[in-house]
């Protein structure tokens, strides 16, 4: 493939971006028979097909998802390329994205409205996925900087914590248990609770805490989002373990209540995380340092760390 052009490249980037051609060509600003030729020129450099139509939708072939993953890492390096250029020209400013799990979407934007305030002329993009493909984006340096609650054992990174990210135990606010000034543990081993899926790192943290205490929970329902579990909560369908920074709305409106157990809030870590080999441009490292510095008082205020004291166990009790 000595022949291919940027050009090329960028198309078939767009097209396998949107699986569309004709939503590649609105966002490239180019008529779809242009689209085609392109991809069609690449696929022939490439010796086999690129995309395949199943009915009314486009796929990538085995070929296309392979090269699309090198044009991926292509595009970030010239967009690496020239902002280092902007750097050498004295300019301010610069391109950073920014994937954060699920769960810290509930802080994230204000970091960024900060962050923006500090470097107005800087081009940012959040992205907001689940762990998994969160830690695929920074293995294919499809986001220079991830934030979240574990940093990746499978990738080299460089990692720092920046906040504390209190769990608890949540309820219904007319749950039975919601009255209750002290609850044990075992107490809550026969609720149904909600959890998240397998590998999420609330659903590990959930995992540790009650196999800390010797217990097992009886009745789980896996859910794929917190704001689904909030809801299920809400409707009476169980408790569960969450962090704190996504339930201060409902809190405030008298939705939901944190349940005294003991031993909560469980104290886990937020993480900045990028990958060891990033170069660090001097936006990347400003947005480092806002982290390290600025960060931590501008979430604190949504989970405020209330610890349950220990004490004799209660025993378990339906009465508010």
């Amino acid at each position: 493939m000595r022949n291919v052009t940027l050009r090329q490249l960028k198309v078939f980037e767009a097209v396998a971006s949107h699986l569309s051609f004709s939503r590649a060509a609105e966002a490239l600003h180019l008529t779809q028979p242009a689209v085609s030729m392109q991809v069609q020129a690449l696929a022939e450099q490439a010796g086999m097909p690129l995309f395949e139509h199943l009915g009314k939708k486009v796929y990538l072939t085995a070929a296309g998802e392979e090269l699309l993953r090198h044009v991926r890492r292509v595009s970030r390096q010239l967009r690496e390329a020239e902002e280092a250029m902007k750097v050498i020209r004295g300019a301010r400013g610069g391109r950073l994205v920014v994937g954060v799990v699920s769960t810290a979407k509930y802080f994230a934007p204000r970091l960024l409205v900060a962050f923006r305030k500090r470097c107005p002329e800087a081009d940012l993009r959040l992205d907001v996925e689940n762990r998994e493909t969160v830690v695929r984006q920074l293995a294919d340096n499809e986001i220079d900087i991830a934030i979240m609650g574990v940093p990746p054992k499978e990738l080299e990174t460089v990692s720092a914590a920046f906040a504390d990210n209190p769990h608890v135990i949540i309820a219904a606010a007319d749950h039975p248990l919601a009255g209750r000034r002290r609850l044990d543990p075992a107490e809550l081993t026969g609720e149904p609770f909600l959890i998240r899926e397998p590998g999420s790192g609330t659903r590990g943290a959930m995992e540790r805490f009650f196999a800390g205490h010797g217990l097992q929970l009886s009745q789980t329902t896996e859910m794929g989002s917190s704001e689904t579990i909030k809801q299920a909560v809400m409707a009476g369908m169980g408790l569960t373990f969450i962090s704190e920074h996504t339930i201060g709305l409902e809190l405030a409106a008298g939705r939901l209540v944190r349940l005294p157990v003991v031993g909560t809030p469980v104290l886990r870590k937020w993480y900045v995380v990028h990958r060891a080999d990033k170069q660090l441009l001097p936006l990347f490292a400003a947005f480092l340092d806002f982290m390290r510095v600025d960060a931590p008082g501008l979430i604190i205020e949504q989970a405020p760390i209330i610890p349950v004291p220990a004490g004799h166990r209660r025993p378990a009790s339906r009465s508010a």
